[in-house]
């Protein structure tokens, strides 16, 4: 045996699992087929934001929260339907991982990374409100807990306790090593091979050489899958398109690196490993095309506040819940259903200048540098530098001082004028009419109101209702919006021990009910736990704190079934 556990992949959940074996004094050998430079994988890019329940910082927010009313929410937006008392079925599993992983959010997740060093922006975040019944879909209260450091910030512990094994001798790093095959023994997983490519001075998330040096095989006991998801593998995506959110897009930008690949899935598989649930997925709607590109098709997400007017490719406004930041899911299925690849927001400056902010830590300087002062900047007048930058250069932004200018910058964007104006400056008067008085029949404005009885939206993240049209409030804006892929909500099946259960029976118990042995996994590849813990929807924050919780998990379990 080469170590006592490999694993293959050094994202976030690589990280922390090979940190969790280190520390049980494991032998790890740690795999990626990328650089260096590359890792702490997706993570890096991340906004850092985390799902927190009852955390000290909502306290501070005025925001009363409890496991019960999380768990309320999250069974409200997963919807289970596939079999969650069948040991045999798909939602089996990841129901399970629901449970431990909402009681975890709410119990030692905070302290934990706190021990670790691990510190919040002040102000909580309300992502994917829903906008239905209490039992249905969205965060009933803010969660959105964003990390001091951003995705940075959050490797930060992990990868320094990584790199003092590796200093110790328990951690091997192999970078640039693809995984092209799990071995199996017995019927046991116990080592990989692959090939391994020539080295490479590839900056972070950009392409690197696949020409290949050699062949290498590896053994160990233990086989840990930490690989991520499909996001960067627009065949896959397609491939396993969900038929309740309509037609596959024609056109797709890429919210993550291409190195996303989902090959190990496929791997796993004919190692044995059963994949499940492989039509849940989670792509955003509000992507926009990178000006500054670091990988192919790059895209970056907007994280709207709930004012700007959401139209479809036509130019008709989404009627409730579809408003900016309520329900992901809804209104990707929504822009399905026009037949169209795209969708506008139409807002003005002083939306911009409140509402929008952009996902990724290159786009947060302030909060992924920890400068106090610069962050303190979201809380004055004015928009932030990046979202500026994207104004003035992005290839989907539209600045005009009249409607009627607007709406021709917006037919020059695409390939057909779709948008009327007439019909355009009808809707937005409409809208218009009720800011008037306090109360209304428009469902997005009497949402606006709500989230400004917020302290944190009325401080950083909702203008006050204005009328879109008001001058004083100009230059009007619009933004042609991309559906962006990013995560992968199926996956391998495994138990809460992020042991892979079996797709075949095995001796005494029947397919789909027993673990492969020596193979585990964990992060994306496992749908952060189980197969898919969020179900058929995520309440935001829970994709990193999905690797984290997953990463300690199978890391821990591998390392006690070695001393067992």
């Amino acid at each position: 045996m080469d170590a006592d556990a490999i694993v293959v992949g050094a994202g976030l959940a690589g990280l922390v699992a090979t940190a969790e074996l280190a520390r049980a004094g494991r032998r790890v050998l740690l795999l990626d087929q990328e650089p260096e430079s590359n890792l702490g994988g997706q993570a890096f890019w991340s906004f850092g934001g985390l799902f927190l329940v009852d955390s000290p910082e909502q306290r501070r927010m005025g925001i009363k929260d409890s496991r019960e009313l999380a768990w309320q929410d999250w069974t409200g937006s997963a919807y289970f339907d596939r079999g969650i008392d069948d040991p045999a079925a798909e939602d089996y599993w990841a129901y399970r991982w629901a449970q431990a992983y909402v009681e975890f959010a709410a119990g030692e997740k905070r302290s934990w990374l706190h021990a670790l060093g691990v510190r919040w922006f002040p102000l909580v975040g309300w992502a994917e409100r829903g906008g239905y019944l209490a039992d249905g879909h969205g965060n009933s209260v803010p969660r959105f807990h964003v990390t001091w450091g951003t995705g940075p910030g959050l490797l930060a512990p992990f990868e320094r306790r990584v790199r003092d094994a590796q200093a110790s001798g328990l951690v091997g790093f192999r970078f640039r090593h693809r995984v092209d095959a799990l071995t199996v023994t017995g019927g046991a997983v116990d080592g990989v091979r692959g090939a391994v490519f020539e080295p490479s001075r590839a900056a972070r998330g950009t392409r690197s050489s696949r020409a290949v040096l050699g062949q290498f095989e590896l053994h160990a006991p233990v086989v840990l899958v930490c690989s991520g998801g499909i996001g960067g593998n627009f065949d896959l995506v397609r491939e396993n398109w969900p038929a309740r959110l309509g037609r596959p897009p024609e056109q797709m930008i890429s919210g993550v690196p291409e190195y996303v690949d989902g090959r190990m899935l496929a791997i796993a598989e004919r190692a044995g490993g059963r994949l499940v649930n492989r039509d849940r997925m989670w792509h955003y709607t509000e992507g926009i095309q990178n000006w500054d590109p670091i990988w192919a098709r790059h895209g970056i997400r907007i994280l709207p506040g709930p004012s700007s007017l959401w139209f479809d490719a036509r130019g008709r406004r989404f009627p409730a819940p579809n408003f900016p930041g309520f329900d992901t899911l809804g209104s990707l299925a929504a822009i399905a259903e026009t037949g169209f690849d795209y969708s506008w927001f139409v807002l003005n400056q002083k939306i911009i200048s409140k509402e929008f902010a952009l996902s990724g830590s290159e786009q947060n300087p302030d909060l992924t540098g920890k400068d106090i002062w610069l962050t303190l900047g979201r809380v004055r007048p004015g928009a932030p530098a990046p979202v500026e930058a994207f104004k003035r250069h992005g290839a989907d932004f539209v600045v005009a001082r009249t409607l009627s200018e607007l709406v021709a910058g917006m037919n020059k964007l695409t390939a057909e004028p779709l948008i009327d104006l007439a019909d355009l400056q009808r809707q937005i008067v409409a809208r218009d009419r009720e800011i008037g008085n306090p109360f209304t029949k428009d469902l997005q404005v009497m949402a606006i109101r709500n989230a400004r009885r917020f302290r944190g939206d009325r401080l950083a993240r909702t203008a006050a209702p204005h009328q879109i049209l008001d001058p004083r409030a100009g230059p009007l804006i619009a933004v042609r919006l991309s559906i962006l892929t990013r995560k992968t909500l199926g996956g391998l099946q495994t138990d809460v021990s992020g042991r892979v259960i079996s797709r075949v029976a095995r001796p005494g118990n029947a397919a789909g009910t027993s673990p492969v042995p020596g193979l585990f996994a964990a992060g994306e590849v496992a749908g952060f736990g189980g197969g898919g813990m969020h179900g058929y929807r995520s309440l935001e924050g829970s994709f990193l704190g999905g690797c984290l919780f997953s990463g300690r998990q199978a890391g821990r379990a591998a390392a006690r079934e070695m001393a067992s």
